[in-house]
């Protein structure tokens, strides 16, 4: 008797959960749970640019970049498989507001921006995908300025459709 009683509570949380998650899945479908601060934050004019001075001005606001010392971006220095490289960039730099990855010779240059904030370590870690051989130009913006640093990377096989 107190087994049925046990199988039929966990007939009902199971339907209680089933319940629920279709209710979200319908919700999202519908577009109610569209994260759309998110989607504002997109760049199109940015992400789509084809050259470095215009992604960077649709980005940032600004093309003018000073050259750091104090940025490390750790790349392969030759990549297999240019649809999956591994770039990690760190900065040691005060008051750190976001980190840019650019392929300069990419058709579409900016790869990924990340928009760190307060007290957030200068850290980002990802991989993009380099149609050829490129500089993996880091940028990072800190303290109201642009900082970069940039490694060639040799890709023996394209990713962006090569």
């Amino acid at each position: 008797m107190e087994e049925v009683r046990i199988m039929s509570i966990k007939r009902r949380i199971m339907l209680k959960g089933t319940l629920a998650a279709g209710a979200i899945g319908i919700a999202a479908g519908a577009g109610l749970l569209a994260p759309r601060a998110v989607l504002a934050a997109w760049s199109a004019d940015a992400f789509n640019a084809t050259n470095v001075d215009a992604a960077l001005k649709g980005l940032l606001g600004s093309d003018s970049l000073e050259e750091s010392d104090k940025i490390r971006i750790k790349a392969p220095d030759i990549a297999e498989n240019g649809a999956v490289v591994p770039v990690t960039v760190s900065a040691e730099l005060d008051d750190v507001d976001s980190i840019s990855i650019i392929a300069d010779k990419n058709t579409n240059p900016l790869t990924a921006s990340f928009v760190l904030g307060p007290g957030t370590d200068a850290y980002i870690a990802t991989r993009i995908k380099m149609g050829k051989t490129a500089n993996v130009i880091a940028v990072v913006k800190a303290g109201g300025k642009l900082y970069t640093a940039s490694k060639e990377v040799k890709v023996t096989i394209g990713g962006c459709g090569g």
